[in-house]
């Protein structure tokens, strides 16, 4: 099969993982992998059995699921409890705790939660159900803002009264720049994701490398993408040499892709959002324009925000300390024991991109 066969063949991922046990100095050498498909692909090949003891990666907040704040999901679960709305979420958000409940068990009570796979289908759903007011959770990265933008263009111009969007999007760079000014991770480089590259390009990482001199290797998913994205990030380390690599260059191209920045530009703009472990980072997020604001569930519902629990998460679970990258998911006391896939405690074991879910099920 083109291009998955060919960036799995066991033949060059041993040759390029004894390339870099060749090259790797005695020196510990830690790179955050900002994607949480890397994280995910990186212990499902076995990845980290083939690398050197002192080449520490260290899981990203690249989980839209991980980072969205606990105050959105008790949103969220708030606009559940009104049997007048119907809530659509990507699948992920249904077991992330909030403060007292989850959507999980809010469908199990009142039923009104249903799971879609794009954010296009709400449209369909909004027009099958016109006597329920239908809120779209917004999730996501750079990848899932263009089809949702697209969404609310095509609600607009359907002139649907009753489809709402409770927008959570949020901005890779801006919390990159924000792990990149913390020198306790002591980073010597970025694996930068590939799927938010296809959409933003590679000039959108330049700054990284002229703010902080970390070098950065734009990656694809695939194990000989990420062992060559590793690779390219050591050789800038031993040259002292850091730049920017396109290892993706097969999907990332430098400008990006035009056509969904423009949508995004045309629907959102750019603010300060809060993420789960990170707190509130200066233009990291996507909020509905105000031209927009009748589909702005934030516009047209009312929140009794509850203060959140210490740290943004429930006592002792330590998924912002994950999320920072401060700490490796077996360090939190909670993990394997209390907190697991069947009963997650924080967000890190609920998605399947999670650094928790990742380490419970190749690593544990």
């Amino acid at each position: 099969m083109r291009y998955v066969d060919e960036f799995r063949d066991i033949g060059l991922i041993n040759k390029i993982s004894q390339r870099i046990n060749s090259i790797m100095p005695r020196q510990n050498i830690n790179i955050m992998e900002v994607c949480g498909t890397h994280t995910q692909n990186f212990f499902r090949f076995g990845l980290d059995k083939l690398l050197p003891d002192n080449l520490k990666l260290i899981s990203g907040p690249g989980c839209p699921v991980c980072v969205s704040p606990q105050e959105y999901i008790d949103r969220a679960i708030q606009l559940a409890q009104d049997k007048d709305n119907l809530i659509l979420t990507f699948g992920d958000m249904l077991r992330v705790p909030g403060t007292k409940s989850s959507l999980e068990k809010e469908r199990a009570k009142n039923g009104n939660v249903r799971i879609v796979y794009s954010a296009l289908d709400s449209l369909t759903v909004a027009r099958q159900s016109p006597l329920k007011k239908v809120i779209f959770l917004a999730v996501g990265f750079e990848t899932t803002a263009p089809t949702i933008a697209l969404s609310l263009l095509s609600a607009k111009k359907q002139n649907l009264k009753n489809l709402f969007f409770l927008s959570s999007l949020k901005l890779i760079p801006p919390a990159m720049d924000y792990l990149a000014r913390d020198k306790r991770l002591k980073l010597s480089g970025f694996l930068c994701p590939g799927h938010v590259s296809c959409i933003i390009g590679t000039q959108a990482y330049e700054f990284i490398l002229k703010k902080y001199k970390i070098g950065c290797c734009i990656t694809g998913f695939e194990p000989l993408d990420i062992l060559e994205g590793i690779y390219f990030l050591i050789q800038q380390f031993l040259r002292h040499k850091p730049c920017l690599k396109n290892q993706y260059t097969r999907a990332v191209s430098p400008q990006g892709n035009p056509a969904a920045k423009k949508v995004i530009s045309r629907v959102f703009k750019v603010s300060s959002a809060s993420w789960r472990g990170l707190g509130k980072i200066p233009d990291s997020g996507l909020k509905i324009k105000d031209e927009f604001s009748l589909f702005d569930a934030e516009k047209n519902f009312s929140f009794n925000d509850q203060r959140p629990t210490t740290n943004d998460q429930r006592p002792k679970c330590r998924c912002g300390d994950v999320l920072k990258g401060l700490i490796s998911p077996q360090v939190c006391p909670l993990f394997s024991k209390a907190c697991c896939p069947e009963h997650p405690i924080g967000p890190c074991m609920v998605s399947n991109e999670g650094a928790c879910s990742a380490y419970y099920k190749y690593r544990k």
